[in-house]
């Protein structure tokens, strides 16, 4: 009866009810009906006061920065940066896909703002230039699993807050596994390529001349991750803080360099911002009493004692929980996945000798690739609706991406150094 609560969350999900409200819901009918030693007025202040959390705020602020890029230009000026240096490969704007994505991962750092972004903009142009609507639409729903494991992230924020590391070292560790995932798939796009005879989107490669040009119109874009970073490292702002200097940095750079944001635009903004930062925080708020329900009744520590007693290799244990993250990412969303899951998981690793942060990125990148795998893949869902392509259709043509995403996931999991480098390197 202990665990009745997560059988009840799971069938209010998959009546399609939001999964913030199934694990709301799922926690009060336990604190009311099957555990009356706690007051309910205790679990309702709980919801309340886990909004009071000031590292949250780096949140919207990020929401925020993405959407001014979106309305500023710097989104497109990344797509022709990508261009010039991709698109004369096999398959060009296929390759341009991936490489924006990895370049958005800098700025939105959601993966559903990047697939939906990228389904509007590019998905159409490939169609154009002969590419298979349900080609174009597995890429794009492929690369945007690299947007959240690029700093800043929003994954990389929870994650930072439910494991008690540092933002900064996070967000270092995010940059060489994320440049793995890119590599990965433009292997595999180069393979399909040449397959099916896919042209290039440039006639020939980008002279140096060309490079430099379009660098010195995208650097203020690529600038900003970096600028987070170092801001981070030497202390000139918190996290928080850096979200907010993001949107002031976006800001001065779309009216004053690029002049295309407008007061205008902060309607749609600040309504993207809204919508974006409510369905975060209110899954995250959601999963706090659920996790207040699993702390009751100590189910972290018994999952830990489960998971030791089938074995104590480090090795196995992080195959073992691949495979859980695996599994559950196909049916919950990115963010609910790793708030519920984290916390049962990370004592476990930390006890073998795996490092948190380390640990943080085999995680958030596992919770991506459920995001493009049915049932219920958010990004496969965002792409699939927009584009108008068959669930079907889609998966047939994502298979080769999903099986290179899994490789990127086992470097990053086997390979500790290359997660940890460069948070070691500067700290």
């Amino acid at each position: 009866m202990v665990l009745y609560p997560i059988l009840i969350a799971f069938l209010l999900y998959f009546s399609s009810i939001p999964i913030a409200f199934a694990l709301f819901a799922s926690a009060l009918i336990y604190f009311i009906f099957g555990n009356t030693g706690s007051p309910v007025d205790l679990v309702l202040q709980r919801f309340i006061t886990s909004t009071a959390s000031f590292p949250l705020l780096a949140v919207p602020f990020f929401i925020m920065a993405g959407s001014i890029m979106n309305y500023s230009g710097i989104s497109s000026r990344l797509m022709k940066m990508a261009d010039v240096l991709t698109g004369h490969m096999k398959g060009g704007l296929a390759q341009v896909n991936v490489v924006l994505s990895t370049l958005m991962g800098g700025i939105s750092g959601s993966a559903n703002a990047d697939a939906a972004m990228q389904s509007k903009i590019l998905v159409p142009e490939m169609e154009k230039r002969g590419y298979g609507k349900a080609f174009s639409a597995a890429i794009t729903a492929a690369s945007s699993a690299i947007s959240p494991v690029i700093p800043p992230g929003i994954n990389l924020i929870i994650y930072a807050l439910i494991a008690q590391v540092s933002v900064g070292q996070i967000f270092l560790a995010g940059y060489i596994p994320g440049f793995i995932m890119c590599i990965c798939l433009m292997f595999t796009v180069s393979l399909i390529s040449k397959k099916r005879d896919y042209k290039p989107s440039r006639d020939k490669r980008a002279s140096f001349k060309e490079i430099v040009l379009q660098l010195r119109e995208s650097i203020w874009a690529l600038f900003l991750p970096f600028g987070i970073i170092l801001g981070l490292r030497f202390g000139v702002f918190t996290p928080t803080e850096g979200g907010a200097m993001a949107v002031l940095f976006c800001t001065l750079i779309g009216f004053f360099v690029y002049k295309e944001l407008k007061i205008s635009h902060f309607k749609e903004i600040l309504k993207d911002t809204i919508l974006g930062t409510s369905t975060v925080v209110l899954i995250i708020v959601s999963a706090s009493i659920f996790g207040y329900y699993m702390t009751w009744e100590r189910i972290p520590q018994n999952v830990s004692r489960f998971l030791l007693d089938i074995t104590n290799n480090k090795y196995l244990m992080l195959l073992f929980i691949n495979i859980i993250f695996l599994v559950i990412g196909m049916f919950l969303e990115g963010g609910a996945a790793l708030i519920i899951l984290a916390p049962l998981f990370v004592p476990v690793v930390v006890g073998l000798g795996v490092d948190p942060v380390h640990f943080g990125l085999i995680s958030i990148v596992n919770i991506m690739i459920g995001g493009i795998t049915p049932p219920f893949g958010s990004m496969m869902f965002t792409t699939c609706s927009i584009t108008g392509v068959s669930v079907i259709e889609f998966v047939k043509e994502v298979i080769p991406f999903i099986i290179a995403l899994l490789v990127a996931l086992l470097i990053v999991t086997y390979l500790p150094w290359v997660v940890l480098f460069l948070p070691n390197l500067v700290y």
